[in-house]
């Protein structure tokens, strides 16, 4: 299967091409992943146009109905009564006037550098005005921004907006204006349930191609289990045939009542398929909004922190003591920082979490969230009559700290244990939340924090580190035979250092030796030659 990108980079884990959709106002330069998608200069009116919206006869949304006729008398005479522009501008209108275009100037931190920033550069992507005075959009419209600005449509004023928080994980970003004009006129997007298959929507932003809102159509294709690119992580998601073109990140998309189902956020490209988009959706923006709102901060999604297998042999089932009738999963390996290492066991077999029956495939007959008319307004309802999804969808929506009660077979026992929900704690974070990277420097070393057990180094050049100019990337296992924990325990093992040498222990058994004195007498000149404020961030001064 190809590789999912988002904007073209590489993502070896997930769907084949997917990507983002967001547009920049500068030149086209790389893409890598969390970047929106750089729009040309001189971009070509006659692509990606709006005309798409008036033909788009399944949308809700600035579409009027036939002129009506009536007869008078025995004659052929026809009345041409006007159509009911009241009735359609309540039903369209404010759904409309909620979609914003959101503007951002982004700085990203650079890796090798890691105490510069790169150039900055500015994307352009849409949005939408939800309760409590506050706007979504997606996480990666806003990620490493300076600046972010929304406009409404039909106003020529950008109103500076605060970025309240980033859900990295589901590619969802909460903002807020502090401008009271910018909320007078305009009503908020409210929530619908989760569509069913064939469902109409219309997918409504700011893409490329024009300045003006840009409205398309389709239906519901597929809902299962999606990778998100963003996040490079795997929750529910809407497969959508409506295009979505870069600048439709963050747009809402809505059904045939007026009602937010979803939010784009990335589409599929391959030279086999054409008009597939992907939207996040309620139970996701859901699970968003009221985690915010619970704990003042975006604390992610939960996971069960298990890797597992089928059971769908028969003799599989029978070697592991399951009886006639017990369906479940078998663990196969269990995360190291996982609260769940401490009571579940490698070969135990999950037979249900929280009360719900897990299949031999792996999947569930799960619940889902109703949006309701408000945020606040949900239920749990069945997911869709007659299907089955994923059981990582009923962990995913828990909250960080919540208890669940799993049910495992253990050498033919039943046990239940009550587990403590967390997030994942990657070993390779695929993002630092805005934060600058760590690094520390020594003799012209560069130490950067890839994890906490992982280090990487690379060289700047100087006299005392003569021979070891070729040294790059290069994970770091130990300082004079004790092993390194993280960048910090690295720093701090430096500067106490009384030893006469530095003895560095890599990777593919390289070593590195410096005399002690000799580098950190060098440090300073390293330094001042290469215009870097400090030997080390911030971050390890503390």
């Amino acid at each position: 299967m190809p590789g999912t990108t988002k904007n073209g980079t590489v993502a070896s884990h997930s769907l084949p091409a997917t990507t983002t959709n967001d547009s920049r106002s500068t030149s086209p330069a790389r893409r890598g992943r969390g970047r929106p998608k750089k729009m040309r200069k001189h971009a070509d009116n006659s692509s990606n146009d709006n005309h798409n919206s008036a033909n788009n006869t399944n949308s809700n949304v600035g579409h009027v109905a036939s002129p009506e006729r009536s007869r008078h008398g025995e004659g052929n005479d026809i009345t041409i009564l006007p159509p009911r522009w009241e009735s359609v501008a309540v039903k369209a209108v404010p759904s409309m006037d909620a979609v914003v275009k959101v503007f951002c100037v982004h700085t990203e931190p650079n890796f090798s550098l890691p105490w510069q920033r790169k150039r900055q550069y500015s994307s352009s992507s849409s949005g939408f005005i939800v309760g409590g005075r506050r706007v979504l959009t997606n996480a990666h419209s806003v990620e490493h921004h300076t600046q972010v600005k929304v406009k409404k449509r039909g106003s020529d004023t950008k109103y500076l907006a605060t970025v309240l928080s980033i859900g990295t994980e589901c590619d969802i970003a909460l903002l807020t204006v502090k401008d009271d004009e910018f909320w007078e006129g305009v009503s908020p997007v409210e929530f619908g349930d989760l569509p069913a298959l064939q469902d109409a929507v219309t997918v409504v932003g700011y893409p490329i191609g024009g300045d003006t809102i840009s409205v398309t159509s389709g239906v519901v294709s597929r809902m299962e289990i999606l990778s998100y690119v963003h996040g490079s992580t795997e929750l529910l998601g809407l497969q959508i045939d409506a295009a979505i073109n870069s600048g439709n990140s963050g747009g809402p998309a809505f059904n045939d009542k007026g009602k937010c189902v979803g939010i784009a956020f990335q589409s599929l490209k391959n030279d086999d398929v054409e008009n597939i988009g992907y939207v996040i959706p309620t139970p996701v923006i859901i699970h968003f909004i009221q985690d915010y709102e619970k704990n003042g901060a975006y604390t992610g999604f939960p996971i069960l922190g298990v890797e597992w297998q089928k059971m769908e042999n028969p003799d599989l089932r029978i070697s592991m003591g399951m009886r006639p009738g017990q369906k479940g999963v078998r663990i196969r390996r269990i995360e190291p920082t996982a609260p769940e290492s401490h009571v579940l066991k490698p070969s135990d077999i999950i037979l249900s979490f929280d009360g719900i029956d897990i299949a031999n495939d792996g999947t569930a007959k799960a619940l889902c969230l109703s949006g309701g008319d408000h945020i606040h307004a949900t239920a749990v309802v069945p997911f869709r009559h007659g299907e089955r999804i994923g059981f990582s969808y009923l962990v995913s929506q828990k909250y960080t700290g919540d208890s669940a009660v799993v049910k495992v077979l253990r050498n033919s026992e039943v046990h239940e244990f009550n587990i403590k929900l967390s997030t994942h704690k990657r070993l390779i974070p695929a993002h630092i939340n805005g934060r600058p990277p760590s690094y520390y420097i020594i003799a012209g070393f560069v130490f950067t924090a890839v994890t906490a057990p992982y280090l990487r180094s690379e060289v700047l050049v100087a006299d005392i580190n003569i021979g070891y100019e070729e040294i790059v990337n290069t994970q770091v296992l130990a300082l004079n035979g004790k092993p390194v924990r993280n960048l910090k325990s690295l720093a701090d093992m430096v500067e106490s250092s009384e030893d006469e040498f530095l003895k560095f222990d890599l990777e593919y058994q390289q070593i590195v030796v410096l005399k002690s004195k000799t580098a950190k007498e060098a440090t300073s000149d390293i330094l001042a030659t290469h215009c870097i404020p400090s030997a080390m961030s911030g971050d390890l001064k503390t």
